[in-house]
């Protein structure tokens, strides 16, 4: 795929992955802004009873990426400050090749997360929210702190982020 078409217009999802919840934003078909959707209960348990179904927060992404017509689906992908990678990592990178498979040929592409749910709590404590109420969304803030970054890079370098995730 060129790069030119790499940017065509339409919406761009993003996930941020956690090990209970994954936080879902989305932009405009521009790119130019990005917002929160939803935060999505991960389900590891229809994985484990039924390796072969698609466990439900993987199935309302796909739904989500062809609904919106999404373009491309970014995946926060955490690393340590000093940029090494560890079973966070690891385990983005599985959600990731999943996601990958449920919404081909829609690309997606794994983006650094260094520092997205500090500046997402840092956000929610300045709006005023207090501290305890931060866990209901702060994994959707996280994925808009992420999707926002990655719409800056397109519209500075006219490229797509990251890494792409090959199935």
């Amino acid at each position: 795929m060129s790069e030119e078409q790499a940017l065509e217009r339409g919406a761009r999802l993003c996930v941020d992955v956690g090990s209970v919840r994954v936080g879902v934003a989305v932009s405009d078909p521009d790119g130019l802004i990005a917002t929160p959707v939803e935060t999505l209960p991960r389900d590891l348990v229809t994985a484990t009873k039924n390796p072969a179904a698609v466990p439900t927060d993987l199935a309302v992404l796909a739904e989500q990426v062809v609904e919106r017509g999404v373009k491309v689906v970014y995946v926060g992908l955490p690393r340590h400050l000093s940029g090494a990678e560890g079973a966070a990592s690891a385990s983005a990178r599985a959600y990731a090749v999943q996601v990958a498979r449920l919404v081909a040929p829609v690309p997606v592409r794994l983006v650094d997360e260094r520092m997205s749910t500090v500046t997402a709590h840092q956000a929610l404590h300045a709006s005023g929210r207090a501290g305890r109420k931060h866990r209901a969304v702060v994994d959707q803030v996280a994925a808009v702190v992420i999707l926002q970054s990655a719409l800056d890079f397109e519209r500075g370098s006219q490229r797509r982020p990251g890494e792409l995730v090959e199935v």
